[in-house]
């Protein structure tokens, strides 16, 4: 049976608020936590972006939930050594219930050093020997590493969990799940795409978990939640790579323009029919995910959470 949890978003809404969305979401019979990793939000709009692992310490004291970053980018931004003492302290505060989501990152949070932002395949293979530098020290070994992305020097972790962080990848086309299915511990992505999780298993995922997630917009008012959806998330539908490669939260506002409040409509459950939010659960559920997360878009978390407590756990649990 799949399991549901929900997605703390760091782009709209300070720690305060997130640590009692998760409390509410344990209240509301989640099972599990996401929670973004980003220095920016999408747009002025949604305006927050609190430093995630900070926000991880403080839901490790509020909530029993399981916790994982989805995603977090150990390239550019931060060393890779850096995120793995991240990562086992979460794990160790969280007692054994932290993943660490991993992915290769955009932009808009990773350019802000200066430094160049590497096209798709390179970033494929900076997050490969990331994740081998993560892996290596959270075993607890004195470790240096001369690569050719990334150096570390004497370096050891003595805060770690007793069992090691599991690390799974986020892949949106072919070649990055086949990646993932080589070097993670499951696969993360963020459309039901059957296709896509049978090339994550054939290519070596096997029984790997797979998780996925998607925004929703509860409200009594459909048109109200749509224009709340469109207003804040419009984002979402740009296609191709321009969420890969758009440097700041005013570019993404300019391509947003674009957007139209019925592709909005059109990709995200709005309102408060029951139908139309399990349905949108069981799409990632027929396409064989083991996890599905949604994330309410707006101010009106209590109202959310009491409609998916009566009105959509259930019936995906019936």
């Amino acid at each position: 049976m799949a399991h549901f949890g929900y997605f703390l978003s760091c782009e709209e809404h300070p720690p305060a608020a997130l640590v009692d969305q998760a409390r509410m979401a344990e209240q509301a019979g989640f099972d599990a936590l996401w929670i973004s990793d980003h220095y920016h939000p999408w747009n002025d709009r949604q305006g927050q972006s609190p430093f995630v692992w900070s926000v991880i310490g403080a839901l490790s004291q509020a909530v029993s939930l399981p916790v994982e970053t989805a995603v977090t980018c150990p390239l550019v931004r931060t060393h890779p050594a850096v995120i793995a003492q991240a990562a086992a302290t979460s794990a160790v505060q969280l007692g054994g219930r932290f993943r660490l989501g991993v992915g290769s990152g955009e932009a808009l949070n990773e350019h802000i050093l200066g430094t160049g932002w590497p096209e798709a395949a390179v970033r494929l293979a900076m997050l490969e020997e990331a994740l081998q530098i993560i892996r290596n020290l959270l075993t607890g070994e004195q470790i240096s590493h001369h690569g050719r992305y990334y150096t570390v020097e004497n370096a050891r972790l003595y805060t770690l969990p007793d069992e090691p962080v599991p690390i799974d990848v986020s892949a949106f086309g072919p070649q990055a799940a086949e990646s993932a299915a080589r070097i993670g511990d499951g696969l993360i992505t963020m459309m039901p795409d059957r296709a896509l999780v049978e090339r994550f298993r054939r290519g070596g995922g096997g029984a790997k978990p797979v998780y996925g997630g998607f925004k929703a917009c509860w409200g009594p008012d459909r048109r109200e939640a749509v224009r709340t959806a469109h207003r804040l998330w419009a984002n979402q539908q740009l296609p191709g790579e321009l969420g890969q490669i758009l440097p700041t939260p005013r570019h993404f506002e300019q391509a947003s323009e674009l957007v139209t409040p019925e592709q909005v409509a059109s990709a995200v459950p709005c309102g408060d029919d029951p139908d139309a939010h399990v349905e949108a659960v069981n799409a990632f559920v027929d396409a064989g995910f083991d996890t599905v997360y949604v994330q309410q878009i707006g101010e009106d978390q209590q109202g959310f959470f009491d409609f998916y407590r009566t009105k959509v756990l259930p019936r995906l649990r019936d």
